[in-house]
């Protein structure tokens, strides 16, 4: 009895271990937010060994708006040099309202598409079921991936965040949705302008297939959680990514510190 219980410890083990990337990891989408203070997130990152990147909320009816407010988060960051320091640009008004010297002191820049002005003028806030407007859901699928391959052909950012994230309604047919066509459209343009793509440990996205593809293409990850506390999970999402797509450090983007 003894040695089968010692057998099976082992086993239980050696499964785990498999189940580690071969890698360090980097989270370069953690925002001090909820419960998560800089403090915890510092004893987060050790306890788990995973590197963060803290990120900042930047752009139209954010907490940040200005070129001073978002200085002031970049001089409070100085204090914790073990971590990035990222600028998430939301919205596509971002590009107005903070100047060049302003963004490039951030070690990474990354944006979304989930904020976007539709064809008839209507301000779309998609992960909001009463501010998202779906007259067709075909025509706004044809929407949303022109404005991506807009926003990755035009604006200075570094890496595609929350990439193929679909309105609640939506969500539950991401397949149906994200043909093999409209992934290849997103894929070409993030690597015509060397953009990664985050594997997102939240929303799960984008899927295996999208990463498959991206890959074969020769586009660069990174992995983010975009947390709303500090309960999340450890990237377990992009951990079984790894594994399932065969991905390597090599196959990850990292921004360099050297700005500051």
């Amino acid at each position: 009895m003894k040695q089968l219980l010692i057998l099976a410890l082992l086993t239980t083990l050696v499964t785990g271990c498999k189940q580690q990337p071969e890698f360090p990891l980097t989270d370069l989408h953690i925002h001090l937010k909820g419960d998560l203070t800089i403090e915890e997130a510092l004893k987060k990152s050790e306890e788990e060994g995973i590197k963060y990147g803290i990120a900042v909320n930047c752009g139209l009816g954010f907490p940040v708006q200005t070129d001073a407010q978002a200085d002031s988060f970049f001089t409070f960051m100085q204090q914790y040099p073990q971590f990035y320091v990222g600028m998430q640009a939301e919205g596509r008004e971002w590009v107005d309202l903070f100047s060049e010297e302003t963004f490039s002191k951030f070690d990474y820049v990354f944006t979304d598409a989930m904020t976007f002005t539709d064809a008839k003028g209507r301000r779309n806030r998609i992960w909001i079921e009463n501010e998202t407007w779906i007259d067709d859901e075909e025509a706004f699928m044809d929407y949303l991936v022109e404005t991506i391959e807009t926003i990755l052909n035009t604006e200075p950012i570094d890496i595609y965040v929350n990439p193929t994230y679909l309105p609640v309604k939506m969500a539950g047919r991401y397949n149906h949705f994200w043909t093999a066509e409209r992934m290849d459209r997103v894929i070409d343009a993030a690597r015509e302008n060397g953009i990664a793509i985050e594997i997102n440990n939240r929303f799960k996205i984008p899927s295996a297939k999208f990463i498959k593809r991206a890959k074969k293409a020769g586009v660069k990850f990174t992995m983010g959680t975009n947390n709303v506390d500090k309960n999340f999970d450890g990237s377990s999402y992009t951990k079984k990514m790894i594994r399932e797509c065969g991905l390597t450090a090599n196959d990850f983007w990292l921004p360099e510190m050297n700005k500051r």
